[in-house]
């Protein structure tokens, strides 16, 4: 398994713009793929988006999210990123980093939770009005 530590998170008006980061150890980070998933209160975890592993060039986002998050990552720093832009009351949540060691070219595997094996303990979002 992975180690996986969020940073990032805060207060921030609607209409701004966070950047979450995680930072891994415990495995070949470029071996993973990486997502972020987020979830409120009461609610199943909701799939953000994705970054293939080694290079991430390859990236998968839920639709309602394309356009305003963009996912990245650093391999030589072990850290993956979460650019949330144009922020909205409804994206407050607490977000989650994720690392999967599992390899599929199925689409939209990745937005799966069931296929990540390590899990970040969370960072807090809340976007105001």
């Amino acid at each position: 398994q992975v180690q996986l530590v969020e940073s990032g998170g805060g207060l921030v008006q609607a209409g701004g713009s966070l950047r979450l980061s995680c930072a891994a150890s415990g495995r070949t980070f470029g071996s993973d793929t990486m997502g972020w998933f987020r979830q409120t209160p009461g609610k199943a975890r909701e799939f953000v988006a994705a970054a293939m592993r080694w290079t991430g060039g390859t990236t998968d986002y839920a639709d309602s999210l394309k356009g305003r998050f963009i996912i990245s990552r650093d391999n030589a720093k072990n850290t993956a990123y979460l650019q949330m832009n144009s922020l909205k009351p409804e994206d407050s949540a607490v977000y989650y980093c994720a690392a999967s060691g599992r390899y599929s070219s199925e689409k939209h595997y990745y937005s799966r939770p069931m296929v990540y094996d390590s899990w970040g303990q969370g960072t807090q979002v809340t976007v105001s009005s």
